[in-house]
């Protein structure tokens, strides 16, 4: 009897033993999904129409860009381009998102953008699917990024083409920059630049 009731205790240690593991497994699983930044939580797609989770981002210093192929300023691709090919093995993400919502002039379909942008720019780095950045059918992701003030603008919304969001390592928009500031301007170089150089 005492023999069975031992065996019985043993098994009852061991269930609340793999209990408190489990516990302990599911609270650190919830710890590592806190660890990701707010603005890499979004869900995206490709100009290619494949996913983009933004995720993937995590721990590089991102630069969103909201591109049209029809605009003043669209010559900015070059220096976009510069920048990706400088910058990227260092940590450097950029991340063109085509919108229609300024002159109407981003108005062909995502082949099109793609076919365009390759062809003239021979651009390498990320494009995401066209997507709303104003208004009322804003996508989430510009939600949030004209929801953070940054050390030098506040937040609101995006006033043309080629607005530049930098966000560091830990997900944080620490810069945002005039359409009219070219990629390559100075203050730009040094705010990716300082971003890359802080540990995350």
């Amino acid at each position: 009897m005492r023999r069975i009731l031992s065996v019985a205790l043993c098994a009852l240690v061991g269930l609340a033993t793999l209990g408190t593991v489990f516990a302990a497994d599911k609270k650190e699983e919830k710890k590592e999904e806190k660890k990701v930044a707010d603005v890499f939580k979004f869900k995206m797609k490709k100009l290619d129409g494949k996913d983009a989770d933004l995720s993937a981002y995590q721990g590089k210093v991102v630069l969103f860009v909201n591109v049209a192929s029809a605009c003043g300023l669209t010559p900015q691709y070059k220096e976009l381009e510069a920048l990706h090919e400088k910058y990227a093995e260092k940590g450097l993400a950029i991340i063109g998102v085509p919108a229609n919502d300024f002159g109407s002039q981003e108005p062909g379909t995502n082949e099109e953008i793609a076919k365009f942008c390759k062809s003239n720019y021979d651009v390498k780095f990320d494009m995401l699917a066209k997507v709303t950045v104003k208004g009322d059918e804003k996508c989430d992701l510009y939600k949030y990024l004209t929801s953070q003030e940054t050390e030098w603008n506040s937040k609101g919304e995006v006033q043309w083409n080629f607005e530049k969001f930098l966000v560091d390592r830990e997900g944080k928009v620490v810069a945002r920059f005039a359409p009219r500031t070219k990629p390559d301007a100075k203050d730009v170089v040094e705010a990716i630049e300082a971003a890359l150089k802080a540990k995350s």
